[in-house]
């Protein structure tokens, strides 16, 4: 896929560098870029994570089923829901490393709670805390961009990613092990999890300090303009425009986080500040100018709902598996499940890379399509209530959803700057914890219904299915009006032939 180049708004104050597309400055990228993907591997290995509702439940927090579904995990999803647009303008202002390094505190007081914290209120400050771990980690997967050249990043992107899966599939399956054959305890397990996100928190101290970032500190317009003489050369001849230049390659996993800069110059330039009322303003332009595009439209419309209802299916899935086979009474394989519906989900986003189809004219009835075999999924999980068709259920459900959530990032990022697929993404996500926290709190909460966990998967079901519904009825609207603009266009040839 090749990215248009958008004039107008941030891109038109972004000009591409003189270094772009050249060689990097000697190693210098290698060093922080294997320091923060160590950082990623420790801090997503945690495998005490897929037992957490078991944990929870279990004699070391003994919590009832009522207050850990209907009054700890809602928590979770409004502290993320209030923290992320702060944060998002707080990790460029303050360049990234200090909002790494609140990540990794955050993580470890997540864990030292989960420890030792007891009652009902102290496991409710876990879940904030926790909510502040996943709203900072846009630092993580944007600090890169703010150090290496732009022609590095679909490298650096691949290595940033790969640490997190392989920290997360490796405490998976080390958390699996650990319980079944070791016969460790959980507390043990969140041990091992606190020992690791305290490695990656020390490490996080040793990431180089970025001097530039996309709003708050970036050059002036006549430093700019000295630096954009020239973008390249190829085989003698200066190369002006390049597509493969203006936007990040590369494919974005559920929780979707996307750089913040896109500007490589010298360090030893200092940034321009810019003040916030005009970033909003230039925000708001920009957010105006992408959203009038259809096709973009339509994708982040998927992209919204369909990560809303992934996100809750997800925040509960152990809940239901805990009802259907309690862990006290019997051997779970939570961790073996998670790890194998991440690498299974892993070969299905790599095989599309390689799938050539009109998502143009087809797309919409393929999201219709998958969005019914997802409600299929959570149906059965609901409604069969065998442990093993659970597991099964949930791969699939997982394998989906990475799918095309892939492809609805490279469909949306197609004709966008790396500005605004930052922004896009940005708004796409804060609008999915919109309507997650408005599901939450009118299922979820003992505010609002407070329904248990078999009434709220049929409910999930039934939201996959209305967007499978929507998707299906706008695809063949859409179906029905090009074939009708394909005939019209074939008569006035043959009446300008006649």
């Amino acid at each position: 896929m090749e990215a248009q180049d958008v004039p107008g708004g941030l891109r038109s104050r972004v000009l591409l560098p003189r270094r772009v597309g050249l060689a990097p400055r000697g190693c210098f990228w290698a060093l922080p870029t294997a320091v923060l993907c160590s950082y990623g591997f420790f801090a997503n290995l945690r495998p005490s994570e897929p037992f957490l509702t078991p944990y929870l439940l279990g004699p070391d927090k003994n919590l009832t089923e009522t207050q850990v579904f209907n009054e700890i995990y809602p928590v979770w999803t409004y502290s993320y829901l209030v923290l992320l647009f702060p944060v998002f303008l707080a990790t460029d202002y303050l360049r990234y490393k200090p909002v790494i390094l609140l990540q990794g505190l955050s993580l470890i007081v997540t864990w030292f709670m989960l420890l030792y914290a007891k009652g009902l209120l102290a496991i409710q400050f876990l879940e904030f805390f926790y909510g502040v771990v996943t709203a900072t980690e846009i630092a993580y997967y944007s600090y890169i961009y703010s150090i290496v050249d732009l022609a590095l990043y679909q490298k650096v992107t691949s290595y940033c990613r790969s640490a997190a899966l392989v920290g997360y599939t490796v405490g998976s399956i080390s958390g699996q092990v650990l319980v079944s054959v070791a016969g460790w305890s959980l507390f043990s397990l969140n041990v091992v999890s606190l020992t690791s996100v305290s490695v990656a928190f020390a490490m996080a101290w040793f990431l180089p300090m970025p001097h530039k970032s996309l709003f708050f500190h970036h050059l002036s317009s006549a430093q700019v303009s000295k630096e954009t003489k020239v973008v390249g050369c190829k085989n003698g001849a200066v190369v002006r425009d390049d597509p493969a230049l203006k936007r990040v390659p590369g494919w974005e996993d559920v929780e979707s986080k996307v750089p913040l800069n896109v500007e490589e110059h010298p360090a030893e330039q200092q940034g321009q500040k810019v003040d916030i009322v005009k970033v909003i303003k230039e925000l708001w332009k920009d957010f105006l100018q992408c959203y009038s595009s259809q096709p973009l439209l339509c994708w982040s419309v998927w992209w919204a709902l369909s990560t809303c209802g992934y996100f809750q299916v997800i925040n509960y899935t152990q809940g239901l598996w805990e009802l259907v086979q309690p862990s006290r009474s019997s051997e779970i394989y939570n961790g073996g499940v998670e790890a194998v519906s991440t690498l299974l989900g892993a070969v299905a986003v790599f095989i599309v890379g390689h799938i050539k189809t009109s998502w143009a004219t087809w797309g919409e009835i393929v999201l219709a399509l998958f969005s019914f075999f997802i409600a299929a999924s959570v149906y059965i999980m609901d409604t069969v209530r065998n442990i093993w068709v659970c597991y099964a259920s949930y791969v699939i459900f997982r394998i989906i959803y990475m799918l095309f959530i892939t492809i609805a990032t490279f469909q949306i990022a197609t004709n966008l700057s790396v500005e605004r697929y930052a922004l896009v993404f940005g708004i796409n996500t804060f609008i999915a914890l919109v309507l997650q926290t408005l599901l939450t709190f009118i299922v979820v909460d003992s505010k609002g219904l407070g329904l248990d966990i078999f009434t709220q998967f049929m409910i999930y079901a039934g939201y996959f299915a209305v967007i499978s519904a929507v998707f299906l009825i706008s695809g063949m609207c859409s179906i029905i009006k090009n074939y009708r603009r394909r005939e019209e266009g074939t008569e006035e040839v043959v009446a300008s032939i006649a």
